[in-house]
């Protein structure tokens, strides 16, 4: 469950700290945050790593950032082109009926 809460606050740092938060909403990164550290949490338990050593948590939580920061930069890009694309397609097009 720490696990969890800690990967909810990486995200939630993130989403203010990272440049794309204007392109998604308040949740995501928060979320993308909590499941990536659940996720890297048990594929490191199955990987023959002790819950109560340091290595584990080291692992998760700056594993845990990268991917809220991956997942910010994709999504901030994809969501800015796919915006511009719309308004040039509803700026020659008008709103589809």
């Amino acid at each position: 469950m720490f696990i969890a809460l800690a990967g909810l606050i990486i995200g939630a740092v993130g989403r203010y700290a990272l440049p794309w938060r204007r392109t998604h909403g308040a949740a995501l990164m928060p979320v993308v945050g909590g499941v990536a550290a659940m996720v890297l949490w048990v594929a490191l338990t199955w990987a023959g790593l002790k819950w109560d050593g340091g290595v584990i948590w080291w692992i998760a939580l700056i594993g845990t950032g990268v991917v809220v920061a991956v997942v910010d930069l994709l999504v901030g890009r994809l969501r800015t082109r796919s915006d511009a694309a719309l308004l040039d397609s509803v700026t020659r097009h008008g709103l589809p009926a």
